[in-house]
């Protein structure tokens, strides 16, 4: 199988896992925020103090880096609570053969280095709410549904006063297990609530200062890709038109030039050589025009314009000359002109190939469309083999959707079946 994009998505865990996940990422993160505030305020504000002398440099950047480490830790425990994948952003790096202090100053002039220390400081009275609150529901939870089990064991002094006394109930050992027993199923069924929101208040910070830049590197890195990829496959669908009209409309209209001149010259001395050289010349011009209106059908095909993606699949599987099934979602409308022409040349190229070079005997060609996403699906009974790759017939199809933003993956083992599945955000 083949994969050109990967998929971002994870599968959301159990309500109960994510209650767990979310409890050791706050818990755990109590001590590591004590550790790094500790470790970095030290080193960085000495070093800053002492940055008039020599050695004040290197042990700031000696800080920042001890920042970035636990930085890195941070964002390894970043995903399983917020579902995200893991980013880590681009750091500045020194300058080959530069010497040591050009090792010194690259965590000094980088900024995602000061983000990391600013996380470090931020991170500890943010940690601390967090854990305060999750323990409290935690111990709410479990000693209220376990009160039954241990009141016996507590001292009730007559002149205490408990809480089913404040709240105007009697002093006795029933109306305490009640009241602890209701508050306890209280916490117990806020606690994946409050601890999931005691997460991600504890996470927030982290996404906002150690992924954020990432985020946009990668979004910058994925347009840049997109760009190229659009950039490739106009380039290659130039190509493949400029290949089909040389091989096919251009040689038919020298043929027919060459017909038309043998034509003229036996006008003279032989009408009737004269008049069978038309029909050939005429039976070439049908053929040319039905050529290019195949080659302006590949284009942009007229129907998909006028009556949008499901007629023009229709049109192209009724061409095929291997008998295709088509089965399209009846809420599927108009979508966008850039994602119908994706989707169509998707479809179009898909059964090409199949056409070609399957060997196939039937073909199946599913769109759906849900979640503001396109699904085209072409599976064929073929020899299989198919590959992206140049010169197995689908280069160019990679490119162009990736330059819509969509994933494309193509299962075709040898010996068959082959299916390729393409999704495009719409």
């Amino acid at each position: 199988m083949t994969t050109l994009t990967a998929e971002s998505g994870t599968p959301s865990p159990t309500p109960m896992r994510q209650l767990l996940i979310d409890s050791g990422y706050v818990l755990i993160g109590l001590p590591l925020a004590l550790i790094g505030f500790i470790l970095t305020i030290v080193t960085v504000t000495l070093g800053a103090g002492m940055a008039i002398t020599v050695i004040g440099l290197p042990i700031m950047a000696g800080g920042l880096l001890v920042a970035r480490g636990l930085a890195d830790l941070e964002r390894r425990r970043l995903p399983a609570v917020l579902r995200t994948p893991q980013l880590r952003p681009a750091y500045r790096k020194s300058r080959e053969n530069g010497g040591l202090w050009s090792r010194v100053f690259a965590p000094i002039l980088d900024v995602q280095s000061w983000l990391d220390f600013a996380h470090a400081l931020v991170k500890l009275p943010i940690s601390a709410v967090s854990f305060l609150i999750t323990v409290v529901w935690w111990a709410g939870a479990a000693g209220g549904v376990t009160y039954w089990m241990w009141d016996w064991a507590l001292p009730h002094e007559p002149d205490s006063t408990d809480l089913p006394e404040l709240l105007g109930l009697s002093d006795t050992s029933g109306s305490r297990i009640a009241t602890y027993t209701v508050l306890g199923i209280f916490f117990a069924t806020t606690l994946p609530l409050v601890v999931r929101g005691a997460a991600l208040l504890s996470a927030a910070t982290g996404r906002a200062l150690l992924t954020g830049m990432a985020q946009f590197q990668t979004r910058i890195s994925t347009l840049e890709g997109q760009r190229r990829a659009a950039v490739s496959a106009e380039a290659h669908a130039l190509r493949r038109l400029e290949r089909d009209i040389h091989d096919g409309p251009q040689q038919r209209l020298v043929r027919l030039a060459m017909d038309l001149g043998r034509a003229q010259q036996q006008l003279e001395t032989d009408p009737t050589a004269a008049k069978a050289t038309l029909g050939e010349a005429l039976t070439h011009t049908v053929d040319t025009l039905n050529e290019l209106r195949a080659l302006s059908r590949g284009i942009a095909p007229p129907v998909l314009a006028d009556r949008g993606l499901p007629s023009a699949l229709a049109a192209l599987a009724g061409r095929s000359t291997v008998p295709v099934e088509l089965a399209v979602d009846r809420d599927l409308g108009r979508l966008d002109p850039a994602v119908e022409n994706a989707a169509y040349f998707v479809a179009a190229e898909a059964l090409a190939n199949v056409n070609k070079h399957s060997n196939a005997s039937e073909a199946w060609l599913t769109v759906a469309h849900a979640a503001g996403r396109l699904g085209i699906s072409v599976l064929d009974n073929g020899a299989g083999g198919a590959h992206v790759a140049k010169g197995h017939g689908l280069a160019g199809l990679a490119d162009r959707v990736q330059a819509a933003g969509g994933t494309l993956r193509i299962d075709s083992p040898m010996g068959g079946p082959t299916e390729l599945r393409v999704d495009l955000p719409c």
